[in-house]
């Protein structure tokens, strides 16, 4: 998916790009897999419990299979979609009984080409499914279970690849885009190939309104607000933040605080913490 840079027309056209979607096959959606979204806008009982969300374009949920439980049937491509509700592209599928499913696109995925997913070995190709265990070691792999039958989890935004290191004895070792080795059982189905729409990274929004559209509203710094609303605020002028580490609106350490429970069940299964980020 190439990016499109814009004339520098008018100032909400400055440092601008967009999506050309020269990789989108079929423009409309499929009716029978559409479910209504209902907005929440970051509300629960009416108290804003996610902040900054609200407004955005109106959307259609794409009923998406990441199981793909019809073992050993092929399935032929129909087209390949615009999701908005995720940053991949979707692929709709026929089987041969007529049934008609969407699935997460891999990067290369045309029109016509054939995608099977099977419980045993098969050749290895882009959008194939199978376990792990059968999936050549050095493979890149997405849409991968957390437990066997339970539907992909891992990997599964534009861009995203996990490498297959290696398999021994009942599990299987995984690199992860942030350089977190873990491991999954090897029986864990997982599709072949990198996600689609790899340079959705690359996209400049360049102002507001675009974000509005994406249902992201307004975020203030916290050092621009009064004391009493925020533990940054206050001061003469332009201030720093006035303490050692930035802390969130109800005065809890924020920015790079762990958050992951130290005696969480699956951490046993994390061969190799992803490596530290440095601080500019």
């Amino acid at each position: 998916m190439p990016v499109k840079k814009l004339k520098k027309n008018t100032a909400g056209r400055r440092n601008i790009s967009v999506d050309t979607f020269s990789d989108i096959t079929k423009k409309t959606p499929e009716k029978s897999l559409l479910k209504i979204k209902k907005k929440k806008a970051g509300r629960s009982k009416g108290k804003i419990t996610v902040r900054h969300q609200g407004g955005g374009h109106k959307r259609f949920i794409r009923v998406i299979d990441f199981k793909q439980e019809r073992y050993d049937e092929s399935a032929t491509v129909l087209g390949i979609e615009y999701d908005p509700n995720r940053n991949a592209r979707i692929a709709l599928v026929e089987y041969e009984d007529k049934e008609k499913r969407y699935i997460l696109a891999p990067d290369g995925l045309q029109d016509g080409d054939k995608v099977v997913s099977s419980r045993t070995a098969v050749d290895a190709k882009v959008g194939i499914r199978m376990p792990v265990e059968f999936i050549p070691v050095g493979s890149f792999v997405h849409n991968i279970e957390f437990c066997p039958g339970g539907g992909g989890q891992i990997a599964r935004g534009a861009g995203t690849q996990v490498q297959l290191m290696g398999v021994e004895g009942k599990y299987a070792q995984l690199k992860m885009p942030s350089g977190e080795i873990r491991k999954v059982l090897k029986n864990c189905l997982a599709s072949v190939g990198m996600v689609s729409n790899p340079d959705h990274r690359l996209i400049r929004w360049g102002k507001a309104g675009r974000m509005r559209h994406k249902g992201i509203r307004p975020t203030v710094r916290g050092k621009v607000m009064n004391p009493c609303d925020h533990p940054h605020g206050g001061g003469e002028g332009r201030q720093p933040i006035g303490m050692k580490a930035p802390k969130t609106p109800w005065g809890k350490k924020a920015l790079g605080v762990k958050t992951r429970k130290k005696k969480k069940e699956s951490s046993k299964l994390i061969v190799k913490r992803r490596p530290k980020k440095r601080r500019k």
